[in-house]
């Protein structure tokens, strides 16, 4: 249902910014409705980084906590999100850093339904 795109220059490196956004446990620190986020199992394998990680976002009176799997290519300048519990029926979620003159591209794009109504209404504006 909700969908959303956006290719995004900024003055920094590919890198620093596959760096940045990798660093999923300071997300509480900067990222707005994030709560609490825990990394609950870590693998390396191929020059490339799994994680599970369980997120608690909250607005208002409304709590919820979901589960995905980050796969961190720090090689390729990618991050993939995919859904694994909570209260989406599906959540997809990719980064791509490209190089570019004076910095790189920040493409972004997340693609999401809530299972309920009520926390699409509250909520889902909120995502986009």
């Amino acid at each position: 249902m909700p969908k959303f795109q956006d290719t995004t220059p900024v003055p920094h490196s590919a890198g620093q910014m596959f760096v940045l956004v990798a660093d999923v446990e300071r997300y509480p620190e900067f990222l707005p409705m994030c709560e609490a986020l825990r990394v609950k199992e870590r693998r390396e394998r191929d020059g490339m980084t799994m994680l599970i990680a369980d997120m608690t976002v909250g607005y208002k009176m409304i709590r919820e906590t979901f589960t995905s799997r980050v796969l961190l290519k720090p090689e390729q300048n990618i991050i993939d999100v995919s859904y694994l519990e909570g209260p989406f029926r599906y959540l997809n979620n990719h980064w791509i850093f490209k190089p570019a003159e004076g910095g790189c591209l920040i493409v972004f794009h997340i693609d999401f339904e809530f299972r309920s109504r009520i926390l699409l209404k509250s909520l889902g504006p909120l995502f986009n």
